[in-house]
């Protein structure tokens, strides 16, 4: 088989542009019914339980862990299963969203005549508005006319493009009507790559700092430096202000005759960067990795220059930010 890349690329180009003006044209198409259907959402006292089958199922998975992440409670119910015992997860209280792009999956059967006989709340997400699922759902999120990328015009590839993107949609609007915040969301999501950029200072700092006071003496420094075990010290003023701080570093550096008998003072580095309790992790992380020479650590203070916390480059490698 010839492997022409150029054809290859031009069948990226055409399916990739073929979906992207499908999306423009749902967009285009919004109405009231997504309104209502956001509304139906919101005011209900259960659950979402989103169901499907084949790609459709696939795709309500995926609507269903997004909803989750961003503070709409939704399951995933497949509909073979609904008829074999799974219907007794769906309480009168819940909601559905239903996906079929026919409107017409035989496996969606049960999960229909269950919302009849219980008043359970249907919205269907279907490409057919004169379909049984539409039908019987009391709100019908059309998606409109189009062509499947698939070269047969059957397989689903636009459509279930489509439902996703709507699925994402309804996600956000609820999420705004929850007025979900940042802090919820990284409760939801503490793990991988994402849970990492929403770690705080104050989610990985130690509160046991090594602190002294400006007159402290050399050997008494060296000693809480040595005990505390980051690598410095902090200097506070008679106000508990952080007005210095001395490393390893400086150490090694400030060696001279009559070095020991100095105090702090005379030898910590003044005004030294500082972050905050709220600062993102990653940002502290780049402020350690971008002053000067580089440096290990950094005081977290309030807004009256006093220190809360001591965030360490080891605190945020052990945490996966490397």
């Amino acid at each position: 088989m010839d492997f022409d890349i150029e054809k290859i690329i031009d069948t990226a180009r055409d399916v990739l542009r073929q979906e992207a003006d499908a999306l423009q044209l749902l967009a285009e198409k919004q109405d009231d019914s997504f309104a209502r259907a956001v509304k139906l959402i919101f005011e209900t006292k259960g659950r979402v339980i989103v169901t499907g089958m084949g790609k459709s199922g696939h795709v309500g998975h995926k609507i269903a862990a997004s909803m989750s992440s961003l503070g709409t409670t939704a399951y995933f119910v497949h509909p073979g299963e609904a008829s074999h015992g799974d219907l007794g997860m769906i309480e009168p209280v819940d909601i559905i969203i239903a996906l079929s792009n026919s409107g017409e999956a035989p496996e969606l059967g049960d999960i229909i005549a269950f919302c009849r006989r219980f008043d359970v709340k249907l919205i269907a997400m279907t490409g057919n508005r004169n379909s049984t699922l539409a039908k019987n759902a009391n709100v019908v999120l059309c998606i409109p006319e189009i062509e499947e990328a698939c070269p047969f015009g059957m397989a689903p590839t636009t459509s279930t493009t489509l439902m996703m993107a709507w699925g994402d949609a309804l996600a956000v609007a609820l999420l705004k009507l929850h007025n979900f915040s940042k802090e919820q969301y990284k409760m939801r999501h503490p793990g991988g790559k994402l849970g990492k950029m929403m770690l705080n200072v104050s989610d990985l700092f130690h509160t046991d700092m090594p602190l002294i006071d400006e007159d402290t003496l050399m050997p008494q420094a060296l000693e809480v430096m040595t005990v505390k075990g980051f690598g410095c010290v902090g200097i506070v003023n008679g106000e508990g202000e952080l007005v210095g701080m001395f490393t390893d570093g400086d150490l090694r550096r400030s060696i001279c005759p009559g070095f020991i008998s100095k105090k702090i003072k005379d030898v910590m580095v003044l005004n030294p960067k500082t972050t905050t309790k709220d600062t993102p992790a990653l940002e502290a992380l780049r402020i350690m990795n971008t002053t000067g020479k580089g440096i290990t650590a950094l005081f977290a203070v309030d807004e009256n220059k006093k220190p809360v916390g001591l965030l360490h480059m080891h605190d945020c490698l052990r945490a996966g930010m490397a």
